[in-house]
């Protein structure tokens, strides 16, 4: 492979990966299954082996899992928690015994083998036997304090149960918390009366719970704890795993007691194989299982990658595959807009739950797979999480079944459907569309764009849900009496929502630009399209062609600037802003700027200036903001507490700027 292609297909992988990621631990709404992401992940993996100079410290390959979530505090753990390299087939588990064998060069190995819980790792501190705090996993070296939330399950003790061993002087004890097959069923039954979306599986119904600021909800979600072993740990002696959680056990802590000691890779082989077929009854999900070197000094010697401990494995099961008729299609539309097309299939039982749809992810997948309606097709929960469609079985097909035609309008707002030429999702681009208006409500009042202090997520949900706005132009009609009357607010704060309402009319058209969700369109081309046509009425009458003819527009953001302003109800939108007196036009008079065409970066705290304040007004000046430093830095202008950037254009050799300096170069006292 080519290093241009190579690289562009790593920075694919990383946006998908990226995706995926924020999907499953932030909105817990995962998409593909457990495999799929793997096989991205791998792919990833194989190409930054064999292309390293392309690895950057962002990648999803040098970090954990999940960030952290605002409103929580992030805490620090004893010692690394990382995540687990997963494996498919008995071969992989070979592959693992051999390279341990290497790594400890001849040593007598012993393996623990234990159930591997479909939940949220949680990490609970300890300290003279008393609970500390409880944390998420994070990012491994960092996650939120989640105490409150923890100590609404049961399970979990405030202090050593049990006397019987000895306690230590501190302890992180992990477990994973869980939701129960019957519990997850009731939960989304409840959700379904209150037409509410539903859970994927449990253990994103767990991972939701756990991560909701009002305890009190977390409470009557039932979740439940089991604990699997050990971090950082003073005071007490303990040799191997199974004398950890045999320890934890004597202790009080409620262990799982289905792990098993096993003296070779075989031996593990057929334990795994053995949980196959009785993973069924049990009232919690499990996906596999995981495989341990038993004596805590071999894992210390073979020790670990940036990601993963070397020491340990999860071997997840082979998924189930099921035969069903293909009843018709459904098209959904995802928060940002996306069509997807979704098979609504005759009732069938896989992997131990009863499913009527799975996603067809787009209609190029549907030509592969050459699939109609009135099909028979084989499916399967790869993962145990999502019912994918694998293929159609053309021995069952009879007659002429109908073929699935790709939509031209929106299903939810009958807005004519765009696709990027670069992509093969087919989207709706109307702000207006119901299916995408909380999404797009919160990118419209966030900071870099209308700046509109007071709504949050809690209150665009609420007023979406009330149906006291439907478009954009309905967060000007709001009034004061009708505000104050809602859950949530006081006259005072109920007055400040209105304030800053009333203040957002007269910004700067280059953040209403960015604010009205233009795909491809961020701040810097927004401030490009708002300095190049002064109006929204120019942009609206301006073709392809003069688009594509601006510095740093490119064809596909030319596109979507041209589809977003011939879309009518965007341009009804636009209009209902206008006479609600919002500024939808300024002239922006550039006058000869010493920072015109500069590249800029920003780093440390400024006395005079916000972050947002000064990158607008650096963009003003016709200077570029950027968030690296490199050799095409012109300057780092430099505040209080400087970061890494600070250090990285010292060695650059770039030039370093204090805020009196950047004032007296744009002639501000």
């Amino acid at each position: 492979m080519k290093r241009d292609t190579a690289r562009k297909k790593i920075e694919g992988l990383r946006k998908k990966i990226n995706k995926h990621n924020k999907l499953y631990y932030v909105e817990n709404k995962p998409e593909i299954p457990d495999a799929e992401y793997d096989r991205l992940y791998k792919e990833l993996e194989r190409l930054e082996k064999e292309f390293p100079e392309f690895i950057t410290p962002d990648s999803p390959t040098q970090r954990v899992g999940e960030e952290a979530i605002e409103g929580f505090v992030t805490v620090k753990h004893l010692s690394p928690m990382l995540s687990m390299d997963n494996t498919y087939s008995h071969e992989e588990l070979r592959e693992f015994d051999k390279r341990v064998k290497k790594g400890l060069k001849g040593q007598k190995i012993e393996y623990a083998v234990e159930l591997k819980i479909d939940g949220v790792s949680v990490v609970l501190l300890y300290k003279q036997g008393k609970f500390l705090r409880g944390a998420t996993r994070g990012d491994g070296i960092k996650g939120d304090d989640i105490s409150n939330n923890v100590k609404t399950v049961k399970s979990v003790p405030m202090g050593f149960p049990s006397k019987k061993a000895k306690i230590p002087s501190i302890i992180e004890i992990r477990g994973e918390a869980y939701m129960t097959k019957a519990g997850f069923e009731k939960l989304n039954k409840d959700r379904i009366k209150k037409k509410e979306t539903l859970f994927a599986n449990p253990r994103n119904a767990c991972a939701g719970s756990l991560k909701l600021l009002n305890s009190r909800i977390t409470q009557n979600r039932h979740l439940d704890m089991w604990i699997w072993g050990i971090g950082h740990f003073e005071g007490v002696k303990l040799d191997t795993h199974y004398e950890v959680l045999e320890y934890l056990k004597k202790s009080g802590f409620r262990v799982n007691h289905n792990y098993k000691l096993c003296p070779s890779i075989e031996d593990v082989i057929k334990y795994c194989d053995s949980w196959q077929d009785k993973k069924e009854p049990l009232d919690y999900e499990i996906d596999g299982m995981v495989i341990k070197v038993n004596s805590l000094k071999q894992q210390e010697a073979l020790g670990r990658t940036t990601k993963s401990p070397r020491w340990m494995i999860a071997y997840k099961f082979p998924a189930e595959k099921v035969l069903t008729k293909l009843l018709k299609v459904k098209m959904q539309v995802g928060r940002t807009g996306i069509i997807t097309p979704v098979a609504i299939m005759k009732p069938v039982r896989v992997s131990g739950t009863t499913v009527s749809r799975a996603t067809l992810h787009n209609f190029d997948e549907i030509r592969r797979l050459d699939i109609r309606i009135g099909d028979y097709i084989y499916i399967e929960k790869s993962g145990e999480i999502i019912p994918k469609v694998l293929r159609v079985s053309k021995e069952k097909r009879r007659g002429k079944p109908t073929p699935i035609k790709v939509p031209r309008v929106c299903p939810s707002c009958a807005s004519p459907l765009h696709r990027d030429p670069e992509e093969v999702a087919i989207r709706c681009d109307s702000v207006a569309c119901p299916a995408q208006l909380k999404k797009n409500l919160l990118h419209y009042v966030s900071k870099n764009a209308m700046d509109i202090e007071g709504m949050g997520d809690a209150i665009v949900d609420m007023l979406v849900d009330k149906k006291m706005i439907k478009d954009f132009s309905d967060i000007y009609r709001l009034k004061f009496d009708n505000i104050k009357r809602l859950e949530r607010f006081a006259d005072k704060s109920a007055r400040n929502l209105i304030e800053a309402i009333e203040k957002s009319k007269s910004n700067d058209v280059h953040r209403l630009i960015f604010g009205l969700g233009i795909r491809h369109v961020g701040t810097r081309a927004a401030w490009i399209l708002a300095s190049g046509f002064g109006s929204l009425d120019k942009i609206k009458n301006t073709s392809r062609e003069n688009f594509t003819n601006i510095n740093e527009i490119g064809p596909v953001m030319a596109e979507s600037i041209y589809d977003f302003f011939k879309t009518p109800k965007n341009i009804e939108i636009i209009k209902k802003l206008k006479l609600a007196g919002v500024k939808i036009e300024q002239k922006i008079r550039l006058k000869k700027s010493p920072l015109k065409e500069k590249t800029i970066v920003v780093t440390g705290t400024l006395e005079g200036y916000t972050r947002q304040a000064i990158e607008g007004l650096i963009r003003t000046l016709g200077g570029n903001v950027s968030s690296s430093v490199s050799k095409n830095t012109d300057f780092l202008l430099c505040g209080k507490e400087p970061g890494s950037k600070f250090e990285k254009a010292g060695a650059l050799g770039v030039k370093i700027i204090n805020e009196k300096e950047f004032k007296r170069m744009i002639g501000e006292k």
